[in-house]
Parts: structure tokens; C-alpha cells; sequence
């Protein structure tokens, strides 16, 4: 049970002030966990499938380790909560431990941008974000690659986390303003839809504060602000606009 915000109570789960407290302790979860991924080189053989020998499988060692994580986390009820959603959930097993009983929170969909938000992480996040030395990859018995994918799954697990908690701003703001929504959605007007969820003022003073999350959690305070950073401060705030970009783009 997350200690922010109670899933088992649709009214406290649908109340605006928790879900921004919720999310702003998202955004220190992601940046802390990018500031861990970044200090490795991007690896690109990890995200090539069939390029690593894995048991039983031909697929990248990301999709790989994802899939364990999933197939483990699914036994201890992480995916039954209303905002946990898999990458692979065709890999899910049945918990060991007794259903939580979670209200209906959200209206029915079946919308997941994990497929998308991966290869927008695989293909332009990291690459802007990773460390660079100057060599070439030098194969699997001489580079960080498990270390650099359990980053990976952190990372990737957070931003699903953040991404999908759009649901439910989307379903506060339906039940405030119930008759403009309806008529947005029987119009599929996604653009009006997107601009009603939307404040756009909110999402500045979000992306200011996120620029000094990571150069703060990115300076080690014994060198002091003119020492380099353990981060490249715009690729975090890059990295929170890619998933604007995915959770504006579903908003219908």
C-alpha cells in the first residue's frame, strides 16, 4: 500500500492535492534513479536483440530483465494495483499473496504507452544522457551491462509510474467538470481534450522545478555549484517532456 496515496479509497485516490504530492515524490524517485543510470556508458548492445546469450529467450537483455522483474513482481500483487502497468504483461504469474480489494477508481481503458515510452527511452533519452568515453563498447566481459539495465528497469518502471498517473488527473478532472469532458469526448476533440487537462503554467513551474532537482541532486555539495554535475540537467527535463508528449497524446 503506497504510504502518499490511498488506492483502496477512490476518493482520496481521485483528490488532486494527493495525486500532485504523488507525483512530485515521483520526480525525485526518477531523477534519483537516472543520476544511477547515467554514470555508465549507453551499452547499445543491451538494447539489441539476440545480441547477448540468454536462457531461453532471443530477446535484448533489457526486454530480458524486464520480463523477470515483471514475472516476479506479478507474484507479490504489483501489477493489481490500478497504477502498476507492465511492459510485458503477457509474463504475468498469479500472486502468492491474497487479493487487495481496490475500488473502481478510473473508467475502463486499455491504454498503455510502454511499448512507446521504452523506445522513446532506448532511442533519444539515453543517448542524450549517458556518459560518454571516448571508446568504443567493449563487449560483455569488460562493460557494466547487468548494472546498466537493472538501472534501466528502475528507470523504466518509475516513468511508467509517472506516465500513467495522468489517468488519474484525466478522471479528477472528469468528475469536476463532468458535461465539458463528455462533450470534448462524444466530439473526439483530443486537442481540447489535451488543453483542458492541461495547465500550462503548472507544467512550467514543473519543469523549473525539476531543472533544480537534478542539479541539485547531481552536485555533490562538497565541491560546490561550479563543480561538473553527476547529471546533464536538460535531458532530465527533456526526458519529463517525452512523457508530456505520451500522456497528452492518449489523453482521449
Amino acid at each position: 500500500m503506497d504510504t502518499a496515496i490511498d488506492l483502496s479509497d477512490a476518493t482520496a485516490a481521485l483528490n488532486l492535492n494527493n495525486i500532485r504530492f504523488q507525483l512530485i515524490r515521483l520526480e525525485d524517485t526518477i531523477t534519483f534513479h537516472f543520476i544511477e543510470r547515467v554514470q555508465f556508458p549507453l551499452n547499445q548492445t543491451i538494447y539489441v536483440q539476440g545480441a547477448l546469450q540468454l536462457p531461453n529467450a532471443k530477446l535484448s537483455f533489457l526486454d530480458w530483465m524486464l520480463q523477470e522483474h515483471e514475472r516476479l513482481h506479478s507474484r507479490v500483487r504489483r501489477y493489481q494495483s490500478p497504477d502498476e502497468y507492465p511492459f510485458f504483461p503477457e509474463v504475468l504469474e498469479t500472486p502468492i499473496l491474497k487479493p487487495l480489494h481496490y475500488p473502481v477508481i478510473l473508467h475502463p481503458n486499455l491504454v498503455n504507452v510502454n511499448e512507446k515510452l521504452k523506445r522513446s527511452y532506448v532511442d533519444h533519452i539515453l543517448p542524450a544522457a549517458c556518459a560518454r568515453f571516448d571508446r568504443e563498447d567493449r563487449g560483455e566481459t569488460q562493460e557494466n551491462y547487468g548494472s546498466s539495465v537493472t538501472c534501466d528497469v528502475a528507470c523504466l518502471q518509475a516513468l511508467s509510474r509517472r506516465i500513467h498517473f495522468g489517468k488519474f488527473v484525466a478522471e479528477a478532472k472528469y468528475r469536476q467538470e463532468p458535461e465539458l469532458y463528455a462533450r470534448l469526448i462524444r466530439a473526439e476533440d483530443r486537442k481540447g481534450l489535451a488543453d483542458a487537462i492541461t495547465n500550462t503554467k503548472v507544467e512550467a513551474m514543473v519543469l523549473d522545478r525539476l531543472r533544480l532537482k537534478a542539479k541539485t541532486y547531481g552536485t555533490d555539495p562538497s565541491t560546490g555549484a561550479a563543480a561538473p554535475g553527476k547529471i546533464n540537467v536538460e535531458a532530465v527535463v527533456a526526458m519529463y517532456q517525452v512523457g508530456r508528449h505520451h500522456r497528452t497524446s492518449r489523453s482521449s
